[in-house]
């Protein structure tokens, strides 16, 4: 089969490319800029085009069109495959057609799926199931990709809850890490969130099992909104002994990434995989790309520990900030984040504010907010800005803490050269191309 993806240097598309590159498919894909992803996906013999989309790309002998979601119907390449009665499907439909022919486990919550998932693809992998994993981030073990073709019946997936995009999936198992008010310019309130999520979990077969996090503190209210439906529900918790243990043994630090590892030891006893086991796996897991992914580097003639993380809500800011004092309880910690998208700024923005005024840090710089093309709402980006969330931090901080508004990334390193005397351990966090500053800072 040929199939061509439009958008497939995406995290998940590209899994989905990478996917039906195994199974010997003829694949072509068009995305704007080139990037690792994209590069990687040709050396494997996927056929590329980057650029702006063009109808030319669109031949005739395509079977299926697959895009991603925030692909426009004016997309020049959309409109040919139609022209052309191509079959056209978005990534996550694409991907909820694969949850109904395997045993699929669905990651799901706001916080936390590409960590979780990556932990129980590993896990699963060592233990003989053999499965195939897609997952929102590189993962070292699995050759530095974001997917695993394995032969099993198991599909292990990140299921995100975007435009309720993981209404799609038809999962055995769901796992539900948290849920937080997130996406609230589609969702608009947490109630719709909390809507979403129940007919989410509403697609488990009757013999389906909802392993979930009782430690979260929306977690009795989505019980109680669920409570008409008839699910085996499988707890865990912060409070069970494991969790101590589990403490102990974890390379990566935080308190959530111990959250993570409980769901995942929760679904490996469903499976019947001894804990002995589970947990021998879970501490050798070392974390995955831009996940608290921590690099000791020399840069201009200095010492420096560069932690690179993919944060960019309120909570996850918190964890990872949190996690830098925990392991880094004696060093000078600065933070710098690039906002991501101007709407989740917006709806957040009291959340930003109250979380990096009592960030464990010495000083936290701010960068103009990544602009996500297609998803943005124009008169937002009127009432938002880096700059005022900075102005507000330094009103409600006062002297206690420094915040510091740079508008680029160029700017940035610029100021770190002059300023960085040695030692310091500098978070670098944000979804958007943020990771470039870590990449340079490394390299």
């Amino acid at each position: 089969m040929q199939i061509h993806f439009i958008g497939i240097g995406g995290i998940g598309v590209s899994a989905l490319a990478e996917y039906y590159l195994e199974k010997e498919n003829k694949i072509s894909g068009s995305d704007l800029v080139s990037s690792e992803i994209t590069q990687v996906l040709k050396k494997k013999g996927a056929k590329i085009f980057i650029g702006q989309h063009k109808t030319e790309n669109i031949t005739k002998d395509i079977d299926l069109m697959i895009h991603s979601p925030a692909v426009r119907f004016d997309n020049p390449e959309l409109k040919q495959a139609k022209k052309l009665k191509i079959k056209t499907q978005s990534y996550p439909r694409a991907l909820g057609e694969l949850t109904k022919k395997y045993f699929t486990i669905a990651v799901s919550g706001t916080h936390g799926k590409s960590t979780t998932t990556a932990m129980l693809g590993l896990l699963l992998t060592r233990v003989g199931f053999d499965p195939t994993v897609i997952v929102g981030t590189k993962v070292r073990e699995f050759n530095g990709s974001n997917c695993r073709v394995g032969k099993s019946k198991y599909l292990v997936i990140e299921a995100c809850e975007h435009e309720e995009s993981f209404l799609n999936y038809w999962p055995k198992i769901i796992i539900v890490t948290n849920i937080e008010k997130e996406h609230l310019d589609y969702y608009k309130n947490f109630n719709n969130v909390l809507k979403g999520f129940k007919k989410f979990v509403s697609h488990l077969p009757d013999d389906g099992v909802l392993v979930i996090n009782k430690s979260h503190k929306n977690t009795p209210v989505f019980l109680k909104k669920i409570e008409n439906l008839k699910l085996k529900i499988k707890n865990y918790s912060l409070k069970q002994k494991e969790a101590g243990e589990i403490k102990k043994i974890m390379k990566v630090p935080g308190e959530h990434n111990i959250s993570n590892a409980l769901a995942v030891l929760t679904v490996a006893r469903i499976l019947k995989i001894p804990d002995k086991i589970s947990l021998d796996s879970l501490s050798k897991y070392k974390g995955t790309w831009r996940r608290f992914e921590v690099n000791q580097t020399k840069w201009n003639g200095k010492n420096i520990t560069i932690v690179n993380d993919y944060a960019h809500h309120p909570t996850e800011i918190k964890a990872t900030l949190a996690a830098s004092r925990e392991k880094f309880p004696e060093k000078k910690i600065w933070a710098i984040f690039q906002p991501h998208q101007y709407q989740r700024t917006f709806y957040l923005f009291k959340d930003f504010v109250d979380v990096l005024v009592k960030a464990p840090t010495d000083k936290i710089i701010i960068i103009d907010i990544y602009d996500v093309a297609g998803r943005e709402n124009t008169a937002l980006k009127k009432k938002i800005s880096s700059l005022k969330l900075v102005e507000k931090l330094k009103t409600k901080a006062g002297t206690k803490k420094e915040f510091l508004y740079l508008a680029t990334i160029k700017e940035t390193i610029d100021y770190l050269k002059k300023n960085l005397k040695g030692d310091e351990v500098v978070v670098i966090m944000g979804a958007g191309d943020i990771y470039r500053l870590a990449n340079y800072l490394t390299n």
